[in-house]
């Protein structure tokens, strides 16, 4: 639970600061080559860096579920 809560709100802390680096500027266009290879080199940047924390917040969830082994015994009482 508190690995949820904490992904939670760095997620929510992740777009507060992103709502309020872009407050001032707005959206702009450019037709300028240099500037179009720019932005698009820093999404695919942030996309590979938001893609590999997902992936490291996963990898340890998932590890934990498969030392968890769940052994069921019938009940003593039951009959078929």
């Amino acid at each position: 639970m508190k690995k949820v809560s904490l992904a939670v709100l760095l997620s929510l802390s992740a777009v507060a600061t992103g709502a309020f680096a872009q407050s001032d500027q707005g959206v702009t266009m450019s037709t300028d080559p240099a500037k179009i290879s720019d932005v698009e080199s820093r999404a695919q940047a942030l996309q590979s860096r938001q893609e590999t924390q997902q992936m490291t917040e996963q990898a340890p969830a998932h590890k934990s579920m498969h030392h968890k082994k769940s052994h069921s015994k019938p009940a003593a009482g039951s009959s078929q």
